[in-house]
């Protein structure tokens, strides 16, 4: 017996506008809306999830409105493939999005890009699909 990777669950002051952001980044669409928008799930339109589908899935993400802002670097944070063009014309796309650049220690000898999305939470753009 195993256990499917199939959501992150991410605290936001707004879910509805983080959720969007991210839908752009990823090709995702809203899959549920709860409470006026404190809470937002959403998935790959391409692929069916569920606990019952064999198999791997894209995780969706779910965002829940909570009263706290975020402190301190990500223990956890996302990494994103461009699957149609390079990593610095990725970069562009993103950062006109509402993603920012992020210093969390980089040398310059990286081969990702830091970046956070609106609401201050990080992640990487990758030069080339890692497995």
């Amino acid at each position: 017996m195993t256990s499917k990777f199939t959501e992150i669950a991410i605290d936001c002051a707004d879910p509805l506008r983080l959720a969007g952001f991210w839908c752009a980044v990823l090709g995702y669409e809203v899959r549920a809306e709860e409470d006026g928008g404190e809470y937002v799930s959403i998935g790959s339109p391409a692929v069916p999830e569920g606990r019952d589908r064999p198999g791997p899935v894209p995780p969706t993400l779910a965002f829940a409105r909570v009263p706290e802002g975020k402190s301190v670097k990500n223990r956890l944070h996302i990494d994103v493939n461009p699957t149609d063009t390079d990593q610095e014309t990725e970069v562009r796309r993103l950062l006109a999005l509402g993603a920012r650049h992020a210093d969390v220690g980089q040398t310059g000898k990286e081969s990702w890009v830091t970046l956070t999305d609106p609401e201050g939470n990080e992640f990487c753009v990758l030069a080339t699909r890692c497995p």
